[in-house]
């Protein structure tokens, strides 16, 4: 339910509105624009007499909010969040990240030379993968804890912040220094782990499942956020369909459809999404032009010999042209060219 507040009412008032409706078990959402200020009231409000509260003083309307998600959506958060994914590095609200890397960490050597070319074309964070989820037992798993350490190594010599998936709520610990927790398209409706990680105080980039549909992957960004932890990051990287030519289908129109339905910033992975490393530069300008809060790529220095995701890997010359056709992109519909 939504209560619409009649322009800026009194801190007196305001606090005793709230103090009822908490004392009839409800929790309490604020959302202060501009101009208006909105109550968001989750929990049974069955209860609630809607004619009573309409006939508040500093009331200006109420309204009972159908979708099952009431924290993720749009109608109780009007604005579009913007918080940091790293020190000054903000997402959403206009604010633009370029996440770049490899699909899985193989050695020192190999994640720092990324980690500087990619920064120096303008990436704005890393991704690499420490713990990998593969299909067949017998692919390359990762390095683990050794993965992350040299993410962090790659972190403190080019100050990019870093995102890598978590793939099991044992290894939370292991996570301490990490910027971004990734939850993989596996692990989109692994529930346990999404209440765990609404106790984290880190933004959680949450990728929507194989076959999930908007409102299924909405619903477990508000398993995460009902715990507390509303720094949640959507990301598309394709669904599966019928067809065969590609990994999976990108689906783009989850982004605007997303943005009108939530608040939380929207990013797209076109490596995944493909599987093809050629069809990634179509992909990503396409998403740009769709109006993403951030493209995830897959960057690899030598694509042939990669452990892991080779085939839709583009080199890191590949992604300094990217990176400036995306800028181009944006630049062009108004959405400026920066993070």
């Amino acid at each position: 339910m939504i209560v619409l507040l009649k322009n800026q009412p009194k801190e007196t008032e305001l606090q005793n509105l709230i103090d009822w409706f908490r004392g009839m078990g409800l929790d309490v959402h604020v959302s202060r624009g501009s101009e208006h200020m909105l109550l968001g009231l989750i929990g049974d409000t069955s209860r609630i007499d809607i004619d009573l509260i309409q006939a508040l003083e500093i009331v200006e309307s109420v309204k009972r909010i159908q979708e099952p998600y009431k924290n993720a959506n749009r109608k109780f958060h009007p604005n579009d969040s913007v918080f940091d994914v790293g020190a000054g590095n903000p997402i959403g609200g206009g604010h633009f990240q370029l996440i770049a890397g490899p699909c899985s960490v193989e050695s020192e050597e190999q994640i720092c030379a990324i980690a500087r070319a990619v920064k120096a074309s303008g990436a704005t964070m890393l991704r690499g993968g420490a713990f990998k989820p593969r299909t067949s037992p017998y692919a390359f798993q990762g390095l683990r804890e050794e993965g992350i350490r040299l993410l962090l190594a790659a972190k403190a010599e080019t100050g990019l912040p870093i995102v890598t998936e978590l793939m099991d709520i044992s290894q939370l610990p292991l996570f301490a220094d990490v910027d971004v927790i990734q939850v993989g398209a596996r692990s989109m409706q692994n529930f346990e782990m999404l209440k765990e990680l609404g106790h984290t105080d880190k933004p959680i980039l949450l990728k929507r499942g194989l076959s999930n549909t908007l409102q299924e992957l909405l619903m477990s960004a508000e398993y995460i956020m009902a715990g507390g932890n509303e720094r949640v990051i959507l990301c598309e990287r394709g669904i599966r369909t019928f067809e065969p030519q590609t990994r999976n289908t990108l689906d783009l129109s989850a982004v605007p459809m997303l943005k009108e339905l939530s608040h939380l910033p929207v990013v797209v992975d076109p490596s995944h999404a493909t599987g093809i490393w050629r069809l990634v530069r179509p992909m990503a300008l396409a998403a740009a032009a769709a109006g993403t809060d951030g493209i995830m790529v897959e960057v690899h220095n030598d694509p042939p010999h990669a452990l892991c995701d080779g085939p839709q890997s583009i080199t890191p010359e590949n992604f300094d042209g990217l990176a400036k056709e995306v800028a181009a992109v944006r630049a062009a519909i108004g959405l400026g060219v920066g993070a």
